[in-house]
């Protein structure tokens, strides 16, 4: 079992420039169902995707890979066309919001948006456009999704992620892929990894996931990670205390960064004498999570939640 996305998924890319092109051949390689791409000035040509599988070597997995794209000029059209479910979205900041909602009118169930630095009252515009729709948004600022073995939407590297039984949620991409390392390392696997971005307007929640990684009968305990800024994970602690029926292991991350300054994510930043590490920590500590003191502790805690 997994959640958001698996073997089946039917994916689409929005953007296909140079770091569209790249992370849709990693993805292809990977065995993700990439049909479709949306690129106005291209439409009408066919992007051909061709080299060694992820899996080469793995009985029953093809060794090598060529797949044609078919290149539509808008969502809708290529939605009509594929069928497709998913959107992958690489497109550049100043048009990224109009690429996301453009996903939702078309009826994508799911729109995974990798851009990094798209305005703050874009994206408040996003989530306004976004209330009633069917479509979920993962991102945006964010690595995407990936069901080891089965689909990959993003840039995270495929190769150590392991089909397993933990979920994990972030709002750090490199951390994310800390945990999913740690995890495939302590033989305990991912049921589905994905990172919900650093923004402080963002599509998916802590909450969102944590609500499915709990309906998930294969998941048997989550690793959340999170930093300062916004009260997301406090929101998550309250529904964890009242709701969770696994384990949860917990990083904050911004302990030492001092109010005002921002740290690296556009919504890691301590304002109004909100969002603190220490705030973080006592409420999910309260909640009962099991807390890793530093990033290299993930894993292990991991075990100690599961008695291990």
């Amino acid at each position: 079992m997994s959640i958001l996305i698996d073997a089946t998924t039917t994916v689409l890319v929005q953007g296909l420039g140079k770091t569209g092109r790249f992370h849709t051949d990693a993805a292809i390689a990977y065995g993700t169902r990439v049909v479709g791409a949306v690129h106005p000035s291209r439409a009408g040509s066919v992007e051909t995707f061709e080299g060694a599988t992820d899996h080469s070597g793995v009985p029953g997995r093809p060794d090598s890979y060529r797949v044609d794209v078919p290149v539509y000029r808008s969502v809708a059209e290529a939605k009509e066309a594929t069928g497709a479910t998913a959107s992958a979205i690489y497109v550049p900041p100043p048009f990224a919001a109009d690429a996301v909602m453009e996903a939702a009118d078309a009826g994508m169930e799911l729109i995974v948006c990798i851009t990094e630095g798209i305005p703050v009252t874009d994206m408040v515009r996003v989530k306004r456009y976004l209330e009633g729709c069917a479509s979920r948004l993962v991102g945006p600022n964010c690595p995407g999704v990936i069901t080891p073995g089965e689909c990959k939407i993003g840039i995270m590297p495929g190769y150590i992620h392991q089909p397993g039984t933990i979920g994990v949620v972030s709002r750090s991409g490199t951390l994310t892929y800390e945990a999913v390392h740690q995890l495939t390392g302590n033989g305990l696997g991912q049921t589905t990894a994905l990172g919900i971005g650093g923004d402080p307007v963002n599509g998916t929640s802590f909450l969102d996931c944590l609500v499915a990684f709990n309906d998930d009968p294969a998941t048997a305990g989550v690793v959340m990670i999170g930093e300062i800024g916004g009260t997301a994970e406090e929101e998550a602690a309250a529904w964890i205390e009242g709701h969770m029926d696994k384990p949860v292991v917990a990083f904050v991350a911004g302990t030492t960064a001092p109010p005002g300054k921002r740290m690296g994510h556009a919504g890691a930043i301590i304002s109004g004498g909100k969002g603190t590490a220490a705030d973080k920590i006592a409420a999910l500590e309260a909640a009962g999570v099991v807390m890793a003191p530093t990033p290299t502790d993930m894993g292990s805690a991991m075990l100690r939640a599961l008695g291990r």
